[in-house]
């Protein structure tokens, strides 16, 4: 695993180290650290090396050389925080615009995705607003209004840097894009438009083969889609993904490994839904090419009409129908896809599926030759990469609670974060085993950062730094 490494004169003489962890879940969002020494017993009153009080907010920290980025929202203030690594002192706050409240998810917050950084610059993008540089000093670079999003749970992906792009997803239930701007001045170098694409949350990875472009590969509904990060063109793609994308993929050496779990795509029975223009001879009464909620015999539909009323105006029409179809037609899987084709690899591409226990939001990981799945009600998995068999399954005892947070590992362990706030430390492997249940007496959304052989942790109220003590 690659890091940067800044180099910071301390009183002159002596040489602080300092280990980066630049954007969601650190190094391509992995969650993986080559940290040691790292502690098991941790909370509020032990191996504190500072804890900071800080407004909610979802979003992970990520740590730039002297620096932790945070952002938050303040009443109706949306804000970036910038932190001192050392000693968790808050050295500057910016307020950012906020042109509109959208709808949220209760389980979102209008500050969810993470801060990424190119080590002399930070980035962050709000739902309410939309895209914002500083310097590491504070001052304001340039912003970028989009939106507003029509996402009914509000938008979960964080922007990621590869070269001086600076790439962010922008899937909801209409007007789709993947865009990517000038990370210096916020000017639009791509944007692809995504027509087919409704709810998504997941942020892209970066994939780097050999004698190829660079590609950004982004989990969206129904599809996996990797671009060229220069041209935005995509160069290959995968269909078979659930409806909904909430966690981000990891790479391995040789497959991507997707997860997708949504609502209605878990009985394992695909169901086949009529041609829109089949329907509209039977259903559509008024004869106006379209259907109205009264029109509509069918309950699956009516219970839920905003899931199938992707632009929400108060009809079905041909663009809604034929995702509904494709929604009732896929089944939620945890899938290892081989890397390096080009075109459609739908067909060629999956090298196996695992399609039971699955998590809703958790991240997959992959340390040290194993997969972990962390389910909601405390459910972890074990698989073997190479086949999808299962390893071990048990329940985080202690932790039997809602999961938000993506593991994460370091030091021959997995730190796994309930929405109750329990830490779970477990000792990684294929035969895993709980060693400590830590207990943060505040409820825990955030996704940790590990650098320095230190774990720093957000609760909603607060801001955490734990190290070993000696």
């Amino acid at each position: 695993m690659v890091y940067r490494i800044c180099f910071v004169a301390v009183l002159g003489t002596a040489l602080l180290i300092a280990e980066d962890w630049l954007q969601f879940r650190g190094p391509n969002a992995s969650g993986v650290s080559m940290n040691t020494n790292l502690p098991v017993e941790f909370g509020p009153s032990k191996n504190v090396e500072w804890k900071t009080a800080l407004p909610p907010g979802h979003s992970s920290p990520v740590l730039v050389g002297e620096r932790i980025f945070v952002t938050a929202f303040d009443g109706d203030v949306l804000q970036t925080i910038c932190l001192d690594r050392k000693t968790g002192k808050v050295m500057w706050r910016r307020d950012s615009p906020r042109a509109r409240q959208q709808e949220l998810h209760k389980s979102n917050s209008p500050a969810s995705p993470s801060p990424v950084s190119d080590g002399k610059n930070v980035y962050v993008f709000f739902t309410d607003f939309g895209l914002i540089s500083y310097g590491l000093d504070g001052n304001e670079r340039w912003k970028a209004a989009m939106g507003p999003f029509n996402n009914p749970f509000g938008m979960g992906a964080s922007p990621v840097l590869v070269g001086d792009t600076l790439l962010q997803a922008c899937d909801s239930e209409s007007g789709s894009y993947f865009i990517a701007v000038n990370k210096d001045t916020g000017k639009e170098k791509w944007r692809v438009e995504r027509p087919d694409y409704s709810r998504g949350f997941s942020t892209p990875v970066i994939y780097r083969p050999a004698g190829g472009p660079v590609q950004a590969i982004l989990a969206g509904s129904y599809q996996l889609t990797s671009f060229d990060v220069e041209t935005g063109k995509e160069v290959w793609w995968y269909r078979g993904l659930t409806w909904q994308l909430k966690p981000t993929p990891v790479l391995g050496k040789d497959a991507i490994y997707v997860l997708g779990w949504a609502g209605g795509a878990d009985t394992g029975q695909q169901e086949i839904i009529p041609a829109f223009e089949d329907v509209l001879k039977t259903w559509d009464k008024n004869g106006d090419g379209k259907l109205q909620k009264a029109e509509v015999p069918d309950e699956k539909i009516t219970k839920d009409w905003r899931s199938t009323d992707l632009d929400d105006n108060g009809e079905l029409g041909d663009r809604d129908w034929k995702l509904y179809r494709s929604r009732r037609n896929v089944q939620n899987a945890f899938q290892a896809i081989k890397l390096g084709p080009k075109g459609d690899v739908s067909d060629s591409g999956k090298l196996w599926s695992y399609t039971k226990s699955l998590p809703n939001v958790p991240s997959p990981l992959l340390y040290e030759g194993v997969l972990y799945l962390m389910k909601e009600g405390g459910i972890l998995t074990t698989l073997n990469p190479d086949d999808g068999a299962v390893l071990k399954q048990g329940r985080m005892t202690g932790a039997l609670s809602q999961y938000f947070s993506s593991p994460v590992a370091a030091d021959g362990k997995v730190y796994v974060s309930s929405e109750a706030g329990n830490v779970v430390v477990l000792k990684a492997g294929k035969e895993w085993e709980i060693l400590q249940v830590n207990d943060m007496d505040d409820m825990i959304y955030a996704t940790p950062a590990i650098a320095d052989g230190k774990i720093y942790l957000r609760t909603r109220g607060a801001l955490y730094c734990f190290a070993k003590k000696n």
